[in-house]
């Protein structure tokens, strides 16, 4: 689960991370009576939306124009630019072309920034350990550093059972050539970071930019927090930081029907159970031509409702062009699977080619089913088979 950068500040704070302060604001009145409250001259208004690369990004309606992050430095300033943000469609190199709109902003007070540095907290599968990862190239993305400058990422892994030590950040701020007292703030920045992290099960807490102030203290000029959803169950108090307008419609309604949906970009509806073969089946799918348009797994144990909704779920997606379905019945059973399918086909006036592959539990059953159905499904005998008829059923409809 995402949230937004003044939600983050407002949770690292409690745990004494150092971040300026701020207000959140909904209107553009609300935003400078925000400024009003805060000490000046220099502020900053901030679009609020799931993505990053806001500075740089720009508005659908000016996209020659000013980006999501601006200074201002009177209060009618910072309400002119709250009005230029909210309600308009920001884009970023993280939204794709369709943008985020923005529903809120973040006023802050300006800071004197003497360097940017990146610091962020990661879960680094390769060592099974919580890794702390710095860079002297504050303000770029990381990707960017990881790609061009791999030798400019500073990594300190931190063993689970010791837990963090101050030489760990000793050593990183060292490396990023932290001097005097900004050794010492940057110490407590780091062990604050680490603490949150772990309080909150963090799936990443990143700070970019992470800035030195004129002053020598350590200050994160921005911040982005993400939670395991596996571990959202131990924290209630964080689900009203849940901002259901930044998630697509669609994978919100996979969730309330446990479906793990992620939407894609392609033509070809997917519809899998298990995340390997969903993975091996969006391949395949690319290997002969097609593009998936989603992954999503129905899971081992799911229901004939269950699996109606994912058909629902799919086919809501405007781009979809074709359906596969790929189901392996272990534990899922194959007439279950085809009961779902000719349930949902039936309810939404199917109007797109489905081919649907069947191995497993109860397969001659679950093809008898379609086969009395009266529907036209293309039957496939295996995986290639699958994708080769999808591929080919998408490309003549078109």
């Amino acid at each position: 689960m995402n949230i937004h950068e003044y939600q983050a500040k407002e949770l690292l704070r409690g745990f004494g991370v150092a971040v300026l302060d701020g207000h959140v604001a909904w209107t553009p009145e609300e935003a400078a009576a925000a400024a009003a409250k805060l000490p000046g001259p220099v502020y900053v208004v901030k679009s609020q939306i799931h993505a990053g690369g806001r500075g740089a990004g720009r508005f659908a309606d000016d996209p020659g124009g000013k980006g999501g992050v601006r200074l201002a430095r009177s209060a009618e300033e910072v309400r002119a630019a709250a009005e230029a943000m909210l309600g308009h469609v920001l884009v970023t190199k993280q939204t794709g072309a369709a943008g985020r709109r923005v529903h809120r902003v973040y006023v802050e007070a300006g800071c004197d920034i003497a360097r940017e540095l990146y610091l962020s907290l990661l879960i680094d599968r390769a060592t099974s350990r919580v890794t702390v990862m710095a860079s002297t190239e504050g303000g770029m993305e990381i990707e960017e550093v990881a790609a061009h400058s791999p030798e400019k990422i500073l990594r300190v892994a931190i063993d689970p059972a010791a837990g963090i030590a101050p030489f760990h950040a000793r050593r990183l701020a060292y490396g990023l050539g932290l001097a005097g007292k900004q050794v010492a703030a940057f110490g407590r920045f780091v062990d604050a970071m680490y603490r949150a992290f772990i309080a909150l099960d963090c799936s990443i807490v990143e700070i970019n930019p992470l800035v030195v102030t004129g002053g020598g203290e350590v200050v994160a000029l921005d911040a982005k927090v993400s939670f395991d959803d596996n571990a959202l169950f131990r924290h209630p108090e964080l689900e009203k930081l849940h901002d259901e307008a930044e998630e697509d419609p669609k994978e919100l309604e996979a969730a309330k029907h446990s479906l793990n949906y992620v939407a894609l970009d392609g033509t070809i509806g997917c519809m899998v159970n298990g995340a390997g073969l969903a993975m091996a089946t969006m391949d395949i799918i690319k290997l002969y031509g097609g593009s998936p348009a989603n992954f999503l797994d129905v899971g081992g144990g799911a229901t004939k409702e269950r699996v109606t909704a994912a058909f629902k779920i799919i086919l809501s997606d405007p781009h979809v062009e074709g359906i596969l379905v790929n189901i392996f019945g272990g534990i899922m059973r194959c007439d279950v699977i085809a009961e779902g399918v000719v349930a949902a086909a039936r309810e939404v006036s199917l109007n797109v080619p489905l081919v649907v592959r069947l191995e497993g539990t109860n397969v001659e059953l679950g093809k008898q089913i379609m086969a009395q159905s009266g529907l036209p499904i293309i039957a496939a005998d295996n995986l290639a088979d699958a994708a080769q008829k999808v591929v080919a059923a998408v490309k003549e409809a078109a």
